[in-house]
């Protein structure tokens, strides 16, 4: 079977448009966490009690350079948690059901309407916000709802578009979009609300994510047999790639052996604790680098970025390096799996504990929770992929199970953080930091003893096993 090239390909091209769809996705998750800054009232904030252990802060830049005229709030401590924390309540509910649509149905509308409705939700949360509280949260639910769809969609259309071997590049590229939305959303959130108004943030990403329809509902299709423009060659290379590992009777789902699948429930309990570590930092660094290390909300912005920028890059690089070790025969993929799993998920915990230990000295604080989530970006090899190792007909099914797992960290993480620093106390954060550490230990343990990495006997209708 000779391989298709990887320049100018429709799989690649694919790759490059799910990316920007995932930016879309986390620009529009992530600024509210910076957002939320601006939009307390600081005189309100002023008058919280601070201990003497929170770090002086830096010098503000001067004046705006525009009037702001955008609301205030006096929202407590607890109800901010509730704000960050309400976009996975809607999240949840649609991630089983997203995996199950997109296999019934096809994934590229499914995926596009799902970021469409969350673009729209977007646009409503300033005049959701002047309403209150109850309404910015019911907006934020509203957005999870649509956003929810997303992965569970993208990897069933992996299922149908990834070759076997280009799996760990083609899954980093695609999902890099992620980790760049947030690396780009935090520091020029930062500077709209410097500039403008923190209006203007929910305004201009919106605008965003409308191109990004426009162009996924013109340039992508369900699977490499229904795409008018791609070559012979390179649709003969993915569908005879394909042929021995996806299932013949994808109508009929085969639940009980998935609900018992040890492989699966491993990969559940590694992407649940390391979601729990990556959205406590996801929703509350802004919060941290403000209340603690003291940075303006312009600062604040491309310091809370640093740590996304290096996860991203980090995720590209171990993509090519799993693929190349699985293309070598060098190591089994359950071997790469298991190994970038664990590098993935105690390095970062090592370096997250570190972080909260480094008092006031700024530059290695920052250090230490980059290090921490660029680390991370080596598990995007490991368990994160593993669904279309173990199942790739079923893929966006057992997606959309893990991801309702793993989304309930997103919940809950915040909140729980939020009470436990009522006081913004150095010492505060350390119990927050080595909560999730704990969780993050034991997830990458756990799948390094249950995790598999060939296609399960129920998955497929055949005895093949790719090459594992």
């Amino acid at each position: 079977m000779q391989k298709s090239p990887a320049c100018g390909s429709s799989r690649y091209a694919l790759a490059l448009l799910s990316s920007y769809g995932f930016f879309v996705v986390y620009s529009l998750r992530v600024n509210l966490s910076v957002a939320m800054v601006d939009m307390l009232n600081n005189t309100h904030q002023s008058n919280t009690n601070h201990s003497g252990t929170v770090c002086p802060r830096h010098s503000n830049p001067a004046v705006r350079k525009h009037n702001h005229t955008a609301s205030v709030y006096n929202w407590d401590s607890e109800t901010q948690g509730w704000i960050l924390g309400s976009f996975f309540y809607g999240y949840i509910l649609t991630q089983v059901p997203g995996g199950y649509l997109a296999g019934r149905f096809g994934p590229k509308w499914l995926m596009g309407f799902g970021i469409l409705g969350t673009v729209i939700f977007t646009l409503l949360t300033p005049v959701a916000a002047d309403l209150g509280a109850g309404y910015l949260i019911a907006v934020r639910v509203l957005e999870g709802i649509g956003e929810g769809v997303t992965f569970p969609a993208m990897y069933t259309m992996w299922a149908a578009w990834a070759p076997p071997l280009e799996r760990s590049r083609l899954l980093t590229i695609s999902y890099i979009g992620a980790q760049l939305g947030t690396v780009i959303s935090l520091p020029v959130s930062g500077e709209i609300i410097f500039y403008l108004d923190w209006t203007y943030v929910f305004y201009i990403f919106g605008a965003v994510g409308l191109v990004w329809f426009v162009l996924w509902a013109f340039f992508v299709f369900d699977s490499p047999n229904t795409h008018p423009r791609i070559s012979e060659q390179e649709r003969l290379y993915i569908t005879s790639s394909l042929k021995n590992e996806l299932s013949t009777s994808a109508s009929n789902i085969p639940w009980r052996s998935i609900v018992t699948s040890m492989p699966l429930l491993a990969i559940v309990v590694a992407h649940f604790s390391y979601n729990w570590t990556f959205y406590t930092l996801l929703t509350l660094l802004p919060t941290y680098m403000s209340d603690i290390l003291g940075f303006s909300i312009q600062q604040n912005g491309f310091l809370s970025a640093l740590p996304y920028l290096g996860c991203a890059v980090v995720a590209v690089l171990s993509g090519q390096i799993a693929d190349y070790l699985r293309e070598t025969r060098k190591y089994r993929t359950v071997i790469v799996r298991k190994s970038f799993t664990l590098i993935g998920m105690i390095g970062p915990a090592v370096f997250l504990v570190a972080a909260g230990y480094t008092g006031c000295d700024y530059t290695l604080a920052v250090t230490f929770l980059t290090i921490s989530s660029s680390l991370g970006g080596v598990s995007a090899s490991g368990f994160n992929i593993n669904h279309l190792d173990i199942a790739p007909s079923y893929a966006g099914i057992l997606l959309g199970i893990t991801n309702t797992f793993a989304t309930i960290p997103g919940m809950v993480g915040p909140v729980i953080a939020r009470a436990l620093t009522q006081q913004n106390t150095i010492e505060e954060w350390q119990i927050v930091f080595y909560i999730a550490a704990a969780i993050d230990v034991f997830g990458a343990i756990f799948y390094a003893v249950f995790g598999k990495g060939t296609v399960q006997s129920w998955a497929v209708h055949t005895s093949f096993y790719h090459a594992d």
